[in-house]
């Protein structure tokens, strides 16, 4: 006897819809490897159509007063309250999260963080008016950009959708939002709370679209005439090929993309306590997260010391069922992924050390053991390249200039952190460090006003934050006559 799937369809114009051409792919729960839902399999007039209802509801969103808009994402916000508990079981059943953690350490923040962008809404500053030329007087309007493209992760589908729509919304634009092929769920409910919102308040339900579909679904709304913006948050490879896509017709790109985050433990650290934050920032989300603690450079002369200890905290982490709430992580995200981290375990060099873990756990779905692997050099693959697993890597530095020159020494730049109690030295490192973001004694905390976001390969624009805010909008100069 066979289970029916449960059936997604995409959010246009207020309306659940098949794709057109009655295209579908199945949803796996990372957890069992099984398929539990069908999402369409959206196409050209799939998106041409969420483009028109979004385009069409545009000018009446943007002319609403700032506080109007407020009110709307504060009335999304308490309904995310009010319903966390669905939230939670479709991000759970998609992702194979703990339950327990996306209670704790995602709802708590996604609510805050919609607040925190209705309080931005009313915020639209310029630089103050004034005469910079005889006679007349100049101003600045902040405007939002238009309809907005939206491509999330698969690592966080529910948070990052709140990242990308609600400082959109917030600003005045409309937007299409398309989920990864692989985590649906979360965003098809997210679109019913929305859309029952906007309705409930007098609204354009086209004000927000959701569409399901693959990289091609993704390719035509970065490509499609009526964006004004394109965001995506993923791979490197995705954001260089939205960049090109974008670049066509000039679009503006908002890029979060991969990280390798560096995380420098000097010789005055309190070694234990190091390790317990950093073992829990590496294997959280099973490391799937692009500002991970999974890069890390320990002086020589505590190396060793820290491996053991770090090794040990390995193997008392715990991964598992999204029930049990013992476990750190659940299973990778797909098969793909788990295949992706097992390559680089297999393809380690010989002067590398497998001290904790480095299999696969379990005999369904897609389960990693809490790793580390030690005795590596800079320029090894699993050095350079980002795993986005439950993998630490350790290397050993002599000096403060050996750990800057390798802790710089990747193609990507989103965040970093220093452990040390000198604080001159943790002032010059978070200046010497090329990244986004620096923490110190800590690794991972992210807050509702300050920026997320990269330079070098990590992309550019910033998540989060009154820059994340103005991200949407534009700058108009608006110049006047004095003399009638």
């Amino acid at each position: 006897m066979t289970t029916a799937l449960r059936r997604l369809r995409n959010y246009i114009d207020g309306e659940f819809r098949d794709a057109a051409d009655g295209r579908t792919t199945e949803v796996v729960n990372p957890a069992t490897g099984e398929p539990y839902a069908t999402a369409p399999l959206s196409g050209a007039p799939d998106v041409d159509a969420a483009m028109a209802a979004a385009e069409a509801a545009f000018p009446a969103w943007r002319d609403l007063i700032p506080a109007e808009r407020q009110k709307v994402l504060l009335k999304i916000a308490d309904r995310f309250e009010e319903r966390a508990e669905e939230l939670i079981a479709a991000e759970s059943e998609n992702c194979g999260k703990p339950i327990a953690l996306v209670r704790s350490e995602e709802i708590p923040p996604m609510v805050d963080q919609i607040r925190f962008f209705a309080g931005a809404a009313r915020m639209l500053e310029g630089r103050s008016a004034g005469e910079y030329m005889d006679g007349f007087t100049s101003i600045i309007r902040r405007e939002p950009v238009g309809v907005c493209a939206q491509v999330a992760p698969w690592n966080y589908p529910m948070m990052m959708a709140v990242w990308k729509f609600a400082p959109a919304l917030a600003a005045g634009n409309a937007v299409v939002i398309k989920p990864s092929d692989t985590t649906p769920a979360s965003t098809v409910l997210i679109a019913e709370i929305i859309g029952g919102v906007l309705d409930e308040l007098g609204h354009s339900r086209g004000v927000f679209n959701v569409i399901c579909g693959d990289r091609e679904t993704g390719r035509l709304m970065v490509e499609h005439k009526v964006p004004a913006m394109a965001s995506i948050t993923g791979s490197v490879r995705a954001g260089m090929q939205v960049a090109e896509s974008a670049s066509k017709d000039l679009k503006r790109v908002h890029l979060e993309l991969g990280g390798k985050a560096p995380v420098v433990v000097f010789e005055d650290t309190d070694i234990a306590k190091a390790v317990e934050d950093i073992a829990t920032a590496g294997y959280f989300n099973a490391g799937q997260d692009c500002t991970a603690a999974t890069r890390v450079l320990v002086q020589e002369s505590i190396h060793d010391e820290f491996v053991a200890a770090l090794a040990k905290a390995a193997s008392e982490t715990k991964t598992g069922a999204i029930d049990d709430e013992d476990v750190l992580y659940g299973p990778l995200n797909n098969a793909n992924q788990l295949a992706q981290v097992k390559g680089f375990i297999e393809r380690l060099p010989a002067h590398a050390k497998i001290e904790a873990g480095g299999e696969q756990v379990g005999e369904k779905g897609y389960f990693f053991a809490p790793t580390v692997v030690s005795g590596l050099k800079q320029d090894d693959e699993i050095v350079q390249n980002e795993v986005f697993g439950p993998v630490i890597t350790v290397q050993s530095f002599a000096d403060e200039k050996q750990a800057v020159e390798w802790a710089n020494g990747v193609e990507y730049a989103l965040a970093s952190s220093v452990w040390t109690k000198d604080h001159a030295r943790a002032m010059r490192m978070s200046k010497a460090l090329d990244f986004g973001c620096v923490w110190i004694n800590t690794h991972i905390p992210l807050v509702a006003e300050m920026p997320h976001g990269g330079f070098k390969k990590s992309g550019y624009g910033k998540d989060l934050s009154a820059y994340g805010f103005d991200d949407y909008t534009r700058i108009k100069h608006v110049m006047t006559s004095l003399d009638g």
